[in-house]
């Protein structure tokens, strides 16, 4: 009995130590291809790992005007984030917690996540960060029926309202479904993009006032509450990029190779993002909705493939 338990055991702590290990390198991987690209050096791969633990160290300062909703944003993001982590799979290895109708609260965690940082952003008072709060709940808009309608298409496929099997299932499919599923990660990536603040939706390295978006909401934070804010960004490259790469991941014998394949996958996503982000500018705020809708209208179709 201690045997047969022993691998789900094993690959529920590898799930665990790469949800609280591996986030903050996906963003090193970034800057990094963005750096090589230019023809510079750029900073180490590991930047964000001595961030974070040196703002761990220091102390927050806050505002007179803010109160505990202040401290929400933060703490909300990395929490939705560690609970959504538990119910995707990574690579095709079974997520640690699954269950009928988990993709529903998959998807409103990470919107909680957003409300709490919205919340956050306002309750500084402060003009210039409800102008990124306003900003972020318009395109998130835009962004969730995409993410909703690959939902719906993958549920068609499947017969199932579980991520579990919504996301693995597809990889056995692919022969039957290769049209609707291609549409569906070609509107997960547009989301993805947009939902982690990436070019040509946003650019986290920007501080010019008329650009800026997810960046402007945070402007307040310092110390350890800023640590959470930087944290829970990677942690969201990382939950996303799970959920994109495990239905296009090829299926492997044991589960050791699911899982090399799966981290393999998720640096190639991370350098792709570098890519994309060093070969295109950002859009214009005005071209932001249309890119937005391009990635519903890529689910759409995949959903409408999936009923014929």
């Amino acid at each position: 009995m201690v045997r047969s338990l022993l691998p789900t055991i094993l690959q529920t702590l590898l799930h665990g130590l790469t949800v609280l290990l591996l986030p903050p390198l996906l963003p090193g991987l970034i800057a990094k291809t963005k750096a090589l690209m230019a023809g510079r050096q750029g900073p180490p791969v590991l930047q964000l790992y001595y961030d974070l633990a040196k703002l761990a160290r220091k102390r927050a300062v806050f505002s007179r005007t803010t109160s505990w909703v202040f401290l929400a944003g933060p703490v909300g993001g990395v929490a939705a984030g560690l609970a959504a982590s538990c119910l995707v799979p990574f690579g095709h290895t079974p997520a640690p917690v699954s269950f009928e109708g988990d993709v529903i609260l998959f998807a409103y965690l990470f919107g909680l996540a957003r409300f709490l940082t919205i919340l956050s952003a306002l309750d500084t008072g402060s003009s210039f960060e409800g102008m990124g709060a306003a900003r972020e709940a318009t395109f998130s808009a835009l962004a969730e029926p995409a993410l909703f309608l690959g939902f719906a298409a993958l549920a068609k496929a499947t017969s199932s309202l579980s991520l579990g099997t919504m996301l693995v299932f597809p990889g056995s499919l692919a022969t039957r479904f290769t049209g609707p599923l291609i549409l569906i990660l070609a509107g997960w990536v547009i989301v993805y993009l947009a939902e982690n603040s990436r070019i040509p939706v946003d650019d986290p390295n920007t501080h010019l006032e008329l650009t800026m978006i997810h960046e402007v909401m945070v402007l307040d934070h310092s110390g350890r509450p800023f640590a959470l804010v930087l944290y829970g960004a990677s942690l969201k490259l990382l939950v996303l990029g799970a959920l994109i790469l495990t239905p296009a991941l090829p299926r492997a014998a044991q589960a050791w190779q699911n899982w090399l394949v799966f981290y393999l996958a998720l640096g190639g996503l991370a350098v792709g993002v570098g890519l994309v982000e060093s070969s295109m500018a950002r859009f214009r705020m005005t071209k932001v909705p249309q890119f937005l809708v391009a990635g519903v209208l890529a689910t759409g179709f995949a959903f409408l493939l999936m009923l014929v």
